[in-house]
């Protein structure tokens, strides 16, 4: 029977390199110079810790995260930034945590819009990915349109596909 599984995982090598170019235009760029600015990636906890002097900063910062991320091939949804950025002393930090892995609630959504689809398939939890199945590889790839067209706040990648 033809599988695939929805995961949503960050590639960590991928997110240390998106970190990386980010922190060299930041060096170069004319509005962050003699300022303050501390980019620093936790690969245990997947935290991306941000320093500046001023919420404009901050605002730019974001920004070119985000931009660089995606070119990288990181979904900016990726980044969860619900967290407002706080004042210590003369500067401004914010920590930013990156999503990954389904969450078990995510996993519950998805598989309830699979379902509710009206498609041939068996979607099951398995940990922190997805695994649909169906007779037809035609019914697999209508779950994955419908799964990209939808937003679930996570991002998506659709691997493992077997026939």
């Amino acid at each position: 029977m033809p599988s695939f599984d929805i995961a949503s995982s960050v590639d960590l090598q991928v997110l240390d390199n998106a970190i990386n170019t980010v922190k060299k235009e930041i060096a170069g760029r004319y509005d962050f110079r003699d300022s303050h600015v501390l980019i620093e990636l936790n690969k245990k906890d997947f935290i991306v810790k941000l320093e500046v002097d001023s919420d404009m900063q901050m605002k730019q910062l974001i920004d070119v995260l985000i931009s660089r991320s995606m070119k990288q091939g990181i979904a900016g949804n990726a980044f969860d930034f619900s967290k407002d950025a706080y004042p210590s002393g003369k500067i401004v930090r914010k920590e930013v945590p990156v999503k990954n892995g389904l969450k078990q609630d995510d996993a519950k959504k998805i598989v309830k819009m699979i379902k509710d689809s009206g498609l041939k398939v068996q979607p099951a939890i398995m940990d922190d990915i997805i695994r649909v199945t169906a007779k037809k590889i035609d019914d697999l790839q209508e779950v994955i349109a419908k799964c990209k067209a939808t937003d679930f706040g996570v991002p998506l990648q659709f691997v493992n596909m077997k026939s």
